[in-house]
């Protein structure tokens, strides 16, 4: 930490109940019509909310938070660094972008270990998602990697695509696998051995988080290093007989396969193998890291646990340094909120379901994981149901908000945080019924929330970190097809001030972005933002 603790607000009056702020994960403002699942669903708490005089509308993808270019929608990811840190940092597929503009990505001492074993016999297998979303990985990433395989020598490579179909259209595989298989093709016609050798979708192969179900992890597992699976010619016939099995089927959640040649897999992970996870992002990347790297693991049987190399595309994981070895060298977030508040004496709790508890902890406080001071912080982690989010899309919203009035009355609390899931989980299955009964869903615990904000005397700050909810479907050529990515609509800035024992205004900040929320928390606390955040979003008046 630069500073010990942040000064206090000239003229602030110390408020009578908490700082409430509340992520609405994954809702934003669409395009005000019959595809925007927030407009057509019904929100009396919302709708009054967007008429109160502290509000406006918050940039939350591309450039605003450390995205390469504003045609990159933003994630929960990115979205959360920028909310806990107050500054725009450089991210993963911007970072990634650098790294293999640089050369740097291919100098480091990983690389070298790859080339090396590789050199000795070795297979370099490489896992992912294979699509150009830009949340979890791009594919350009991977096509760097491998023609630097061709230019190095690295003579044989086996990729485990993962499908996409959340990020990208929703069946759109054969868009990315098909070109991918014909650059394979190219690759051994010029001497390097390269074949697409197994793969899934990533919500049922290998990409879980936050120990939200194993087995997934435990599929992938089986399916890329064991190569244990229903077999196929190729990627593209087993893409194809999914889809001609099940037409409703979409690609996120679309059975694994492995790819055969006479009956015998063509390429399982042996000993003497590098494995690099090409994914950036790091959420969905730390289990399948830990299934590769902890010599004692209890998670699932692996049943076979060759000795292998591997290396993520990142670091996923700065404390807990998973995994040990990575491509890239992370953003160094530092003197974050958590960090100023903590040292400033401030108390806080955080709390969200499974699904998005590392965002108001880890990814909320600099890609750090464990409390800063456990003696004034008090995180808790509601556990998500192990179902599809379409099938009970309330999730864990009811329980969330009992837990957040409870720690509201206790008294024991200056800032809490809390996220509700439900708008990007479930605006992410596309099913317009069970979107709209998760924004409605939201929008009755806001009411309970705010009551208690209100009979508290605190203040309640409501934001979101990215849309997905707000578009729930696109249309072309008279042709509507769910939409199931994040969106890359602004989000809201909502000030509910219930304490009116100081004046706020809008400071008139033009172009705002989620990095202005971390000054503009302070402000509301009455401490004076640190010289380096983006400007608050409020000013308080003078007397």
């Amino acid at each position: 930490m630069k500073d010990n603790t942040l000064l206090p607000l000239n003229n602030f009056k110390k408020i009578k109940g908490p700082l409430v702020a509340v992520v609405l994960d994954g809702i934003g403002f669409g395009k005000d019509d019959g595809s925007d699942g927030v407009k057509v669903s019904y929100t009396p708490t919302l709708d009054k909310l967007f008429q109160e005089p502290l509000f406006t509308r918050l940039k939350a993808h591309g450039t605003a938070v450390g995205l390469p270019t504003d045609d990159d929608m933003g994630n929960s990811e990115v979205g959360h660094n920028a909310l806990g840190a107050g500054r725009v940092f450089a991210q993963g597929a911007k970072l990634v972008s650098e790294a293999i503009a640089s050369g740097t990505i291919f100098s480091g001492k990983s690389w070298s270990v790859i080339e090396n074993r590789c050199g000795a016999g070795g297979t370099l297998h490489l896992i992912g998602l294979v699509s150009d979303g830009n949340v979890h990985s791009h594919i350009d990433h991977l096509y760097a990697i491998l023609n630097r395989c061709e230019e190095s020598r690295v003579t044989r490579v086996r990729i485990h695509g993962l499908l996409d179909g959340r990020d990208v259209g929703a069946k759109s595989a054969l868009d990315y696998f098909t070109p991918l298989e014909r650059h394979c093709a190219e690759m051994q016609k010029r001497g390097c051995d390269c074949r697409i050798a197994s793969g899934g979708g990533r919500m049922v192969t290998t990409m879980d988080r936050y120990g939200a179900d194993w087995t997934i992890v435990e599929r992938g597992w089986n399916t890329h290093v064991l190569g244990s699976g229903r077999m196929f010619n190729s990627a593209a016939e087993a893409i194809s007989t999914y889809y001609e099995e099940d037409p409703a089927m979409t690609d996120q959640y679309m059975d694994p396969f492995v790819i055969a040649d006479g009956g015998e897999p063509v390429g399982t992970v042996a000993d003497g193998d590098s494995v690099v996870f090409f994914n950036f992002r790091g959420d969905r990347a730390i289990e399948i890291s830990k299934a590769f790297e902890d010599q004692e693991f209890s998670h699932f049987e692996r049943r076979r646990y060759p000795e292998v190399f591997y290396a993520g595309m990142m670091e996923y994981d700065g404390d807990a340094k998973i995994p040990a070895n990575y491509l890239v060298e992370p953003p160094a977030i530092d003197n974050t909120l958590g960090e100023y508040l903590c040292v400033s004496g401030i108390r806080s709790f955080a709390i969200s379901e499974t699904q998005k508890f590392g965002h108001v902890t880890y990814f909320w406080n600099g890609n750090k994981s464990g409390y800063i001071d456990a003696n004034l912080e008090k995180y808790v982690e509601v556990e998500s149901d192990k179902l599809a989010f379409d099938l009970k899309p309330w999730m864990k919203a009811a329980e969330i908000t009992n837990l957040v009035i409870e720690a509201i009355v206790s008294g024991s609390y200056d800032f809490i945080r809390v996220n509700y899931a439900n708008g990007d989980m479930v605006g992410h299955t596309g099913v317009e019924p069970a979107i709209r009964i998760a924004v409605e869903t939201v929008d009755l615990c806001l009411s309970r929330l705010l009551a208690a904000v209100e009979k508290a005397g605190g203040i309640c700050l409501i934001t979101a970190d990215h849309g997905n909810a707000d578009c729930m479907w696109t249309q072309k050529n008279g042709v509507r097809s769910p939409m199931v990515a994040h969106t890359l609509n602004p989000v809201p800035l909502i000030v509910k001030d219930c304490d009116q024992a100081n004046r706020f205004l809008m400071a008139g900040i033009p172009g705002p972005g989620l990095a202005n929320v971390a000054a503009t928390l302070c402000v509301l606390l009455g401490l004076q933002p640190p010289g380096d955040y983006e400007p608050s979003l409020l000013e308080l008046a003078t007397p």
